[in-house]
């Protein structure tokens, strides 16, 4: 328990690194002159080098287990990408220092993920993640209005190095307090691993669900919504702190809720059918009206939050046609497609923003939601025929082991 605790905490750090820029825009945009673009690339290869990680830190799993695989990665990516952050002189600087935090939060997750599925019941997976996701969702909190205010009184800089300490701690914890789960000996080495599960033809059609279905509430909340408030709506930091704050605890609670929903309904694909749908049709309101009141933006991110957390029982319904024995990689495969696929529409979405005449309209950000609307919708068409997986039944044999944490 004391190992899985400190996971957790290292996952509440992975959560605050995705989403705190847009809370501090306005710093960054007067400080150091960061423009959209700027913005959308340092937000944007967090996920992408997190993204590809994944190739590493799945074997690294079943190879040597989360314990040396968290603490490493998590205490050097972390700490230097922050010392970097911290001193940065540059948008550049910032670039490659989210970057190497990208790298370091890449195992975290994972790392828990690998002892839920060695050491507990597969049908209760989806729960134990789900309330995972929730806890470090209170990275996201802390990247709202608490970091707003102490960003005020004691400056970025001094946040991010005090945040950076703190992180390296926290990569001790996990390495004296985690207890790796017995590994079974894998036939799948390297790139075999991942070729043997691309072999899998359910996992087709749920791979771009899970590419698709974190992009939109990971974008809103830790990219687009600090423009959007201060381009539509002149919000300072405060102001984007505290609507961005609702977001972030209703994240918090679509999690929890998502969590024993597969196991009371006895569907993993019409849970997130369903979440996903809600998702689309509050980003068709913001289509339809791109510039409504603040407590009506403020309704419809919560929405968002609360419907577009179904991360953890998609997992859990790809994670049914895993192999026991390419566990580490099927999981990191898994989350490489969720986490990639909000990278990539980081980039996607500010290039687009880069390609209108004024991005800073409200024409441009209606533009952007009706992209975001047209994927999602495309997705969840070809979702409609993947396969479901009931958490009563087992599609792969799950070998489990006794909790050691």
């Amino acid at each position: 328990m004391p190992g899985l605790i400190a996971l957790a905490l290292a996952y509440v750090f992975s959560q605050f690194y995705r989403s705190f820029l847009s809370v501090i825009t306005p710093q960054l945009t007067s400080d150091l002159g960061m423009d959209k673009a700027d913005l959308s690339l340092a937000a944007g290869i967090w996920y992408i080098s997190f993204a590809l990680m994944q190739f590493a830190v799945g074997p690294a799993l079943d190879r040597f287990g989360p314990r040396r695989t968290t603490a490493w990665l998590f205490g050097l990516g972390v700490g230097s990408g922050t010392l970097l952050f911290a001193v940065a002189p540059s948008p550049n600087a910032i670039i490659l220092a989210m970057a190497l935090i990208g790298i370091g939060c890449s195992p975290v997750l994972m790392g828990s993920l690998f002892i839920f599925a060695r050491c507990y019941d597969a049908a209760r997976l989806a729960i134990l993640v789900s309330w995972l996701v929730a806890f470090g969702n209170l990275g996201n909190v802390l990247g709202t209005s608490p970091m707003a205010y102490a960003v005020d009184n004691l400056g970025w800089r001094a946040v991010i190095a005090a945040l950076g300490a703190l992180g390296t701690l926290n990569a001790i914890a996990v390495g004296l307090l985690v207890r790796d789960p017995p590994i079974e000996a894998t036939d799948g080495s390297g790139l075999k691993g991942y070729l043997m599960l691309l072999k899998i033809p359910a996992l087709w059609l749920i791979f771009p669900m899970i590419v698709m279905c974190y992009a939109p509430v990971a974008n809103l909340r830790g990219l687009w919504s600090g423009p959007y408030l201060a381009d539509l709506h002149a919000a300072n930091s405060l102001l984007i702190g505290q609507v961005t704050l609702w977001m972030a605890l209703a994240m918090i609670a679509g999690s929890l809720i998502y969590g024993p929903l597969d196991r009371w309904l006895g569907t993993r694909k019409w849970v997130v059918m369903s979440g996903n749908f809600a998702v689309l049709i509050a980003v068709l309101a913001l289509v339809a009206n791109p510039v409504p009141s603040i407590s009506t933006v403020t309704t419809l991110f919560v929405l968002i939050g609360v419907c577009g957390t179904s991360y953890g029982v998609l997992i859990s319904h790809g994670r049914a046609f895993v192999p026991s024995h390419l566990l580490g990689r099927g999981v990191t495969l898994l989350n490489f497609c969720s986490i990639f696929g909000a990278g990539a529409m980081q980039f996607i979405s500010g290039a687009f923003m880069e390609s209108q005449d004024d991005p800073t309209s409200a024409n441009s950000y209606q533009l952007l939601f009706a992209l975001y609307a047209l994927l999602l919708g495309a997705t969840l068409l070809v979702y409609l025929f993947a396969r479901d997986a009931a958490p009563t039944s087992s599609v792969s044999q799950t070998t489990r082991a006794p909790q050691r944490n």
